[in-house]
């Protein structure tokens, strides 16, 4: 055996990738589930657009923050204490929350779940790197990268739907209970994947020494730029787009949500085809093809709203950059972890806090360049940058052609 995994049974590994899966999946529904109650949000507390996105901006960098410290944390006492402490800070944050009074103290609460919601990700992909390596690697790491583009697309359709039957608050409700279902599942089912004896190993037993051989690797330098830009591009459109679709193109919570939805099937069609190619051509190049589509999608988007075409003509190259979207997240994760088994969790940490970090700091820019009303050129003219600098650094620090091929 190569791997630990390898000799996991398939029945086991399905439970690992339901169980890891729905970790993965509460950090974006913890971001993205309450985005249609945006416009409710603002009228209840008597406030601006922009005020209101500074919430989701809070709750984006309280998880990348708390990826920084779980990451590291995880490789040095092991993957459950941290993910079941973190997980349970989630459910307190989340009752906070729902009975917040004003606006500064939900945004308190929300970078507070934000934090919380930060161990499911990492550990689930230091889980992950524990256990297998090489082409398995690459499929049980994209059915993470599924959950992880998919659940941010799909929480707003749930969070409409919710809006419909309860009042906002009932959202964080849920959120609350969704945690408190994965700090069990984490205490019952999710056995400790790191031996006390790779804690110690020689060149990375403490923060420091984990980190400089992980941000000494050029290829992962440059992949935590593609990934940080392609992240920050779908967060534009997700902060943008309940303004966008429901007060300039008048679409209801339920509408949106379906938008969501078809959106969704994009970005599963785009991480279940990279999976393959990947495994074949190697991730780099499935990137080298997925940074272009980004490119030319995002462009088409403006072109479309500066000739006039309206509704369709935002749409339909908006699901062209979902599905490329999708094609980035399982490629960037294989780079990123595949070169660093032995500090997988401080690896999986600063991905996914420079992801949100990124996200964080570029999503409100789409609402400061608009000066009013957000427009689909406004939201595209953010989703295009992101992508030129992505495009960048595949070329210019990742180098494709440098990077060799995934073992067996």
């Amino acid at each position: 055996m190569l791997h630990p995994g390898d000799a996991i049974s398939h029945h086991r590994r399905v439970l690992y990738i339901i169980l890891l899966g729905a970790l993965t999946a509460l950090g974006p529904f913890t971001i993205d589930l309450y985005l249609p109650a945006f416009p409710v949000l603002e009228s209840d507390f008597q406030t601006t657009s922009a005020a209101i996105q500074l919430t989701l901006t809070g709750t984006m960098i309280g998880f990348a923050v708390g990826q920084l410290v779980v990451g590291p944390l995880s490789d040095k006492v092991g993957r459950r204490i941290p993910l079941v402490s973190v997980t349970a800070l989630h459910v307190l944050a989340s009752v906070a929350a729902a009975v917040a009074p004003d606006l500064l103290l939900l945004g308190g609460a929300r970078v507070l779940m934000g934090i919380g919601a930060a161990a499911g990700g990492v550990v689930a992909m230091a889980v992950v790197r524990d256990l297998f390596g090489g082409r398995r690697l690459v499929v049980m790491l994209s059915r993470l990268a599924l959950v992880s583009g998919v659940a941010p697309v799909v929480a707003p359709l749930i969070g409409s739907w919710l809006l419909g039957v309860m009042p906002w608050r009932g959202i964080f409700i849920v959120l609350a209970a969704y945690g408190t279902v994965m700090f069990l599942a984490a205490l019952l089912f999710i056995p400790e994947t790191l031996p006390k004896e790779r804690r110690q190993e020689r060149g990375s037993t403490t923060i420091w020494q984990r980190y400089r051989s992980v941000l000494s690797d050029r290829v992962f330098l440059g992949v935590l730029v593609i990934g940080g830009m392609t992240f920050s591009g779908l967060f534009s459109y997700l902060s943008a787009s309940p303004f966008l679709f429901q007060e300039t193109h008048g679409l209801n919570a339920q509408e949106y949500g379906w938008l969501f939805a078809v959106n969704s099937v994009g970005v599963v069609l785009g991480v279940q085809a990279a999976s393959r190619l990947a495994a074949r051509f190697g991730p780099q190049w499935v990137l080298a093809f997925s940074t272009a589509v980004l490119l030319l999608s995002g462009t088409a988007i403006i072109v479309c709203d500066q000739l006039g075409l309206g509704f369709w003509g935002t749409v339909i190259p908006l699901f062209v950059f979902m599905t490329a979207c999708g094609f980035s997240f399982p490629c960037v994760q294989v780079l990123a972890l595949d070169r660093h088994g032995k500090a997988a969790g401080t690896a999986a940490s600063i991905l996914g806090a420079s992801n949100n970090g990124i996200a964080a700091i570029i999503s409100p820019v789409v609402g400061l360049v608009s000066a009013g009303a957000i427009t689909a050129t406004t939201m595209a003219s953010v989703m295009v940058g992101c992508a030129v600098v992505g495009t960048l650094a595949l070329w210019l620090i990742v180098r494709p052609r440098t990077v060799g091929m995934l073992a067996p």
